[in-house]
């Protein structure tokens, strides 16, 4: 079997495709929206809800920080069974009606006070988000073809950069609605965005290309999972570092620092609008890095973006960080899969960016538990915040270690 073999003997793509016609750049966009509401809206924006949540349901962190590991169990799941469902109803289907179907499980989180049905919303929104994310993924890997490597980094990184777009919409949309109805009138707000969304991201499908699995037919194999096991390992540990960050970093500006309600929502702004200008950023620098370097260069970003508001307090900590984590962690996905895009066949990439987000996924259901356990203890939010810091410094450091493969040009 192919996984058993070293990853150069498994046929990767070598160096730019040709023969196909480049795909526009509004359909990447269009896709894009795949991230925009499985991590943006349904994910990070919970960051925003958690204060009055917390406050008016009276949860303590570890309660909190449990509805986004619902989450992260959701998606992981999803991702699980995400390149199979792929397979059998079309890649194209299948992120049309997770999309669909995430943007209700949001909206649903603002009609119910139950703590049982939040964990159930949340693990809905993050198995059809996983759904969405890698499906899409996959399409826009395809869309990718026709082009220099830098090219196909960039396409890649404006996909996930979708996931910025939905954190500065949710700054703009949500403290508004929370000021005027409270925490449910910010799930319907992003109930709403994700519905628009989708409808956006449906208008795209009719112009991208079809993944290899099915407009070439799905063979087995095609990439070693024994080759990318450091990028695997440290793509679990950047899920569990990033995502303890992204979910008490607001608690932590208001408890700990005490900003404003404006700031923290100019923060938020700042952190996704930073993603969406890396995406052009990163990816030249991306296509030019091999090996496990690009993700390292990315998740060491990340790494002093997650400690700068810890050392340096006040507004000017939290700005830098929102500039620095915000311009980095979303290249860090484009980063591993356009290494995985590279050094895979064709008719395996989806399955490959499927195996990469269980990891992710793994790392990113213990990193909220964690984290959410350490802030109730004596150390306080800044406790789990610093343990966030420490695992990416370990996901950076691992991720340097994958070595690229004999005879790719």
């Amino acid at each position: 079997m192919a996984e058993n073999l070293p990853i150069s003997l498994a046929g990767p793509m070598r160096g730019p495709e040709a023969g196909a016609a480049p795909t526009p750049l509004w359909v990447v966009i269009g896709l894009a929206m795949g991230p925009t509401v499985a991590l943006g809206l349904a994910r990070f924006a919970y960051a925003l809800l958690l204060p009055p949540m917390r406050t008016e349901l009276g949860w303590n962190y570890a309660a909190a920080g449990a509805l986004n590991t619902a989450n992260a169990v959701g998606y992981l799941a999803g991702a699980l069974v995400a390149a199979a469902v792929g397979r059998r109803f079309g890649d194209k289907r299948v992120f049309a009606v997770s999309l669909l179907l995430t943007a209700f499980a949001v909206g649903a989180s603002g009609v119910t006070a139950s703590y049982a049905l939040q964990l159930a919303l949340r693990f809905a929104a993050g198995f059809t988000g996983a759904l969405a994310f890698v499906t899409g993924a996959g399409l826009t890997a395809a869309a990718a073809k026709g082009g220099t490597p830098g090219r196909a980094s960039t396409l890649l990184g404006v996909y996930f950069a979708g996931g910025g777009l939905g954190i500065a919409l949710s700054a703009l949309a949500v403290p508004p609605l929370v000021a005027l109805a409270g925490w449910r009138g910010g799930w319907f707000a992003l109930g709403g965005l994700s519905l628009a969304a989708t409808l956006f991201a449906w208008s795209v499908l009719g112009r991208a290309p079809e993944t290899a699995s099915v407009a070439g037919g799905a063979g087995r194999g095609g990439w070693s999972a024994r080759f990318l096991a450091p990028k695997l390992i440290a793509y679990g540990l950047f899920g569990a570092g990033y995502i303890a960050y992204a979910t008490f970093i607001i608690a932590y500006l208001r408890s700990a620092e005490h900003l404003s309600g404006f700031v923290i929502s100019a923060f938020w702004a700042v952190l996704g609008l930073a993603s969406i200008v890396a995406a052009f950023a990163w990816g030249p620098v991306l296509g030019q890095l091999r090996g496990g370097w690009g993700a390292a260069a990315t998740i060491g970003a990340v790494t002093l973006g997650a400690a700068m508001p810890l050392v340096w307090g006040g507004i000017t900590g939290a700005f830098l960080s929102a500039i620095l984590f915000g311009g980095s962690f979303l290249a860090v996905v484009a980063a591993v899969t356009s290494f995985a895009r590279r050094v895979a066949r064709p008719h395996a990439w989806t399955t490959v960016i499927a195996a990469l987000t269980v990891a992710f996924g793994i790392g990113q259901s213990i990193g909220p538990v964690l984290s959410g356990a350490l802030s109730d203890g004596p150390g306080g939010v800044k406790a789990g915040l610093w343990l966030s810091v420490a695992i990416l410094a370990v996901a950076s450091v691992v991720a340097a270690t994958q070595r690229e493969p004999e005879n790719l040009s």
